[in-house]
């Protein structure tokens, strides 16, 4: 079994200043808080083999946090993280990675919302909520496929790893 840290990123500038949605980075405020979100996972004791991450600026900004505080060493571009990614596509690159015991991955939202459900429960519902740095903890199962076979250990919003 290994675990899944689900990260959303931090809070990101406005899209109406840039060209691409691509292109936005995290804002002062979403800068200081994810530092103090993962500053907090680490005091926990939290440590990831692997970080995957979106693409985009914003996904990379917050994994390159989570790493500089001591989250991780390995951090990996993920195209299935990207806006509209699929699930199935990064449970294949997982696989290159077997031997990683606490994996995480950084992205964007409705996906990881929607992923941790169909991970948990087999299918969308709808009803998990992802909040900029908030994280989901999955524990995956040692089976082919694990979606609709993890189990969910951890949601945690944001605003209880600042205090």
């Amino acid at each position: 079994m290994s675990e899944l840290y689900i990260i959303r990123h931090g809070i990101a500038a406005d899209p109406h200043n840039f060209a691409t949605d691509e292109v936005r980075p995290l804002t002062k405020e979403g800068d200081r808080k994810t530092t103090k979100i993962a500053k907090r996972l680490a005091k926990l004791g939290l440590k990831f083999d692997v970080i995957f991450t979106s693409p985009l600026v914003r996904a990379r900004q917050t994994a390159a946090i989570l790493q500089d505080v001591g989250l991780g060493d390995q951090i990996r571009e993920c195209s299935a993280l990207a806006p509209d990614g699929n699930l199935q596509d990064w449970l294949n690159q997982l696989k290159e990675f077997t031997d990683c015991q606490w994996v995480a991955i950084v992205g964007h939202q409705p996906d990881l919302g929607n992923w941790a459900e169909l991970l948990v429960w087999g299918e969308v519902k709808g009803n998990i909520v992802l909040k900029k740095a908030g994280v989901i903890g999955i524990t995956l199962p040692e089976t082919d496929s694990p979606i609709g076979c993890s189990s969910l250990f951890w949601l945690t919003p944001p605003r209880l790893l600042l205090d």
